[in-house]
C-alpha cells in the first residue's frame, strides 16, 4: 500500500512540475481589463440635451436620465457654452434647462433655442422667473424639486409639441396670452380652469364636485361654459384644445 502511496504522489509531483507557469503579472492583467459594454442607444429613444450653469446639477440630471428606458443623455453644456454649436453637434429631441438659483442670464439666452424650434423644458426655482422663462421660449416649466416620474412624463409630453406648467407656477404664467396664440373669446374664469384642469385628469362630473365642494349641478354649468369658450364639442377635444393653449397643467 505504502509503494502504491509513492507512486500516485510522483505522479502528481510530476504533474505539477510539466504545468506551465503562469506570470503574476498575466493574471494582474486578466483581473484588471477593462470591460467593454456592447450597449448602445435604441434609435427610438427621446434625445435629451442638458443644460446647467450648476456642474452638479448637470451631473444628477444626467444620472437621473441614464438609468430610464426610452431616455438617453444626447450632451451636455453649461448655459455659458455655445449652445447653438453644441445642438448642431448632438441633435436633441428636446433640451431640460436647469435655470439655477440666478437664472437671469440663462432666461435671456432662451430666445436662441426659440429661434431653433426646439422645446425646451426649464426647471426654476420659484414663480420669480417663470414668467420671464414661459415669454422667452421654454415650452413647459417646472419646480426644480420635481418628481422624476413627472419629469420624464413632461420631457415627452414638450418633445410631442404639449405644453406643461407646473400647478405651483400657474399663477405667475398666462399662457395663452403669453405665447402670443390667438386668444379666447372670453377668458376661463378661476372656477372653470380648477374644473378644466380636473377634466384633464380624466375625472367625471361627480368626483369633481366632491374635490372642488360645490354640487354637481354647478360642475355641469361649468362643463358647458368651458366648451363654450374654447369652441369645443366634447369634454375630450376642450382638454385637447386647452393643452395647445397651455391652460391644462400636466
Amino acid at each position: 500500500m505504502a509503494a502504491v502511496a509513492d507512486r500516485a504522489r510522483r505522479r502528481r509531483a510530476e504533474g505539477h512540475a510539466n504545468r506551465p507557469s503562469t506570470p503574476a503579472s498575466a493574471e494582474l492583467e486578466r483581473d484588471t481589463r477593462p470591460k467593454v459594454s456592447t450597449m448602445t442607444p435604441d434609435a427610438n429613444d427621446l434625445r435629451v440635451f442638458i443644460i446647467a450653469d450648476d456642474s452638479l446639477a448637470r451631473a444628477g440630471l444626467a444620472a437621473l436620465l441614464a438609468g430610464q428606458p426610452g431616455y438617453t443623455v444626447a450632451g451636455q453644456a453649461a448655459g455659458r457654452s455655445d449652445l447653438l454649436a453644441d445642438l448642431e453637434v448632438y441633435r436633441p429631441n428636446v433640451v431640460l434647462w436647469d435655470l439655477g438659483w440666478d437664472p437671469q442670464a440663462s432666461v435671456e439666452r432662451l430666445a436662441d433655442l426659440r429661434e431653433e424650434g426646439l422645446p425646451v423644458l426649464a426647471l426654476v426655482r420659484d414663480n420669480a422667473h417663470a414668467a420671464e422663462a414661459w415669454v422667452s421660449g421654454a415650452q413647459g416649466l417646472l419646480l426644480r424639486d420635481v418628481d422624476a416620474a413627472i419629469l420624464l412624463t413632461a420631457l415627452r409630453a414638450v418633445s410631442q409639441g404639449l405644453v406643461v406648467l407646473a400647478s405651483e407656477l400657474a399663477a405667475a404664467v398666462p399662457p395663452a396670452r403669453a405665447r402670443g396664440a390667438m386668444p379666447l373669446a372670453e377668458e376661463l374664469t378661476p372656477r372653470e380652469l380648477e374644473v378644466l384642469q380636473l377634466l384633464a385628469e380624466g375625472l367625471p362630473n361627480k368626483s369633481i364636485a366632491r374635490r372642488l365642494g360645490i354640487s354637481e349641478h354647478t360642475v355641469k354649468f361649468h362643463v358647458n361654459a368651458i366648451l363654450g369658450k374654447l369652441g369645443a364639442q366634447s369634454r375630450t377635444e376642450a382638454v385637447i384644445l386647452a393643452t395647445r393653449l397651455g391652460l391644462v397643467l400636466l
